[in-house]
């Protein structure tokens, strides 16, 4: 084998989809700081505890895991970063009132997501704190419509779940609690055979409760035909509740119902939502309110978010990332010097070309030269 060769679903990121990749990142991350959102970088590596924190078994699956030579303690590769900000959030900012924090990194996965996905993702995301209103859910959302509209993606479609219908149809029954993971896995993957396997010993109320859900899904007029399908249970109705209002703000983007669109890390207490485009079979972005996850930090605290793997986005975004350069000579001259200098201060790309290799210019759009006349060097358009 050659050892140049890298593992399965993981690749090198050139040029072209880096400078893309970048572009994006930038756009996002800005467009986070106008809401108001700080920064944290948390490391890749951490003890392996922390890092599965109210994961569950699909974050465990997903997490590499090797021994600390230091403490002999058994480390992770982070698969999700939302933890470790919670963990930040409760932890070491420890304040009372809203924080809104986000975050650009790697994370690795054991396994891709999908056939020719990666299994080293460039997660970026935004989490708000200390809010448990909707009015945090709605911000989240619109924050995430928004990054994805500066990436340049149309026609977003809002799916919006509620992880308290699945808790609440399960809360009173010791049989249905103990097979709350495997519910979850089969509602979220629509796999009906396996729903009707393992529901079939439960109380007739419960089992057709959760037969059912796979089959709501539709627009915000679903939600009529959940109330009347659904046991009428106060937790069920304020997640209808829930889901009616938020359906009804949400701005830029078609919106849909999907009582058993599970997917995620399990960590999601109350509103969950996906978003879709066209063309693209899974979801270009998760999010969900997770107000537990903080628990096993010491600090349980009111907490929404979202995410989406950068790199997914970059492939499939309309974005133009080739730069628009200026194209210099390369001369012994005090006053070029000078004059490239002051471009690039000023925010310019200017590349100089060395001796030949005046076409060696593919990765950027070298519309303007920089010209000597009548001693002074300026900028003009390439003809």
């Amino acid at each position: 084998m050659s050892t140049w060769l890298l593992p399965e679903n993981i690749a090198d990121v050139l040029p072209s989809e880096a400078r893309k990749i970048e572009e994006l990142r930038r756009r996002l991350l800005d467009r986070f700081r106008a809401y108001g959102y700080e920064m944290v970088m948390p490391p890749m590596l951490e003890y392996l505890e922390s890092l599965l924190t109210s994961g569950g078994t699909d974050l465990n699956l997903r997490t590499f895991k090797l021994v600390d030579q230091m403490s002999g303690r058994t480390l992770g590769l982070r698969a999700d970063i939302t933890p470790q900000v919670a963990r930040i959030d409760a932890h070491l900012l420890n304040r009372q009132g809203v924080t809104r924090l986000c975050y650009a990194g790697n994370v690795l996965h054991t396994r891709p997501r999908g056939l020719h996905a990666t299994r080293e993702q460039i997660q970026i995301g935004a989490e708000i704190y200390g809010h448990a209103g909707l009015e945090a859910d709605l911000e989240i959302q619109q924050l995430m419509l928004d990054a994805l509209r500066l990436a340049g993606l149309a026609k977003v479609r809002l799916d919006l779940c509620h992880a308290g219908v699945l808790s609440a149809l399960i809360a009173n029954e010791p049989k249905a609690v103990a097979l709350g993971e495997a519910l979850y896995e089969a509602l979220a993957g629509k796999d009906v055979p396996r729903l009707a396997e393992l529901t079939a010993d439960l109380l007739p109320a419960t089992r057709d409760a959760l037969r059912v859900l796979p089959t709501l899904y539709g627009d915000a007029s679903v939600l009529a035909e959940a109330r009347t399908r659904l046991p009428a249970t106060s937790e069920i109705a304020r997640a209808l509740d829930d889901l009616a209002f938020l359906a009804a703000q949400v701005d830029g983007a078609e919106v849909m119902i999907d009582l058993a669109d599970l997917r995620g890390y399990a960590y999601h207490s109350g509103v969950m939502f996906s978003a879709y485009v066209d063309g693209v079979p899974n979801a270009v972005a998760r999010g969900g309110r997770y107000d537990k996850v903080g628990e096993a930090y010491g600090r349980a605290r009111p907490a929404t978010g979202f995410s989406l793997d950068l790199r997914e986005v970059a492939r499939i975004s309309p974005v133009e990332a080739r730069s628009s350069a200026i194209l210099a000579p390369w001369q012994h001259d005090d006053a070029l010097r000078a004059s490239v200098a002051a471009l690039r201060d000023a925010g310019e790309v200017v590349i100089q070309a060395l001796p030949g290799h005046d076409h060696d210019l593919d990765e950027f759009a070298c519309d303007r030269v920089l010209v000597e006349r009548n001693g002074a060097w300026v900028v003009e358009a390439r003809s």
